[in-house]
């Protein structure tokens, strides 16, 4: 095993000791345009949040996979809504960070579930730079397949613009 360590870094000295000298500058673009495919395969996580309902509702989709959980819609849950975020991200191995874009449900609905659940998304927005899309169910009303799984979908089909906050509320 040493061994095979050792011709393997051997070969790669190799390689860039050979490298032709008209190439060396393309080396540096090369490891830098690696490391950006590399941030947008992890970025592609997408977070839904939906606290109108009469439970709080979060999802992740990642590629093909869905992660979801419901949470008591009460005063002490909203208080503690990043929290309950990070738990969910934690459960599974994921930080704020790995998240590139929320989604999540202005209304209409409980006038503290988006009160709390916007103002606790505006404010990662302005931490982590984190894109975030505000929708509404009413905003899909003529199509019939409608799931938390297809949100992102929809919001781009609808064309919903990024960050547009207006919510609707329940007198």
């Amino acid at each position: 095993m040493f061994v095979d360590g050792y011709l393997n870094s051997l070969n790669r000295w190799y390689i860039i000791d050979n490298t032709p000298s008209s190439f060396e500058k393309y080396l540096p673009l090369f490891s830098c345009a690696f490391e950006l495919k590399v941030n947008i395969i992890i970025k592609m996580n997408k977070l839904i949040i939906d606290a109108v309902k009469d439970k709080i509702f979060f999802m992740i989709i990642n590629n093909n996979n869905t992660y979801s959980v419901t949470h008591e819609n009460s005063k002490n849950n909203y208080e503690k809504l990043m929290v309950l975020i990070i738990d969910f991200l934690k459960d599974n191995n994921l930080e704020i960070g790995d998240i590139g874009s929320i989604y999540i449900n202005r209304g209409p609905g409980s006038f503290a579930g988006i009160r709390n659940s916007l103002s606790t998304i505006k404010a990662i927005h302005m931490i982590k730079k984190i894109d975030y899309y505000c929708f509404s169910l009413k905003d899909f009303e003529n199509e019939n397949d409608i799931k938390y799984e297809n949100i992102p979908h929809l919001c781009s089909k609808f064309k919903l613009k990024k960050n547009l906050i207006k919510p609707y509320y329940i007198s």
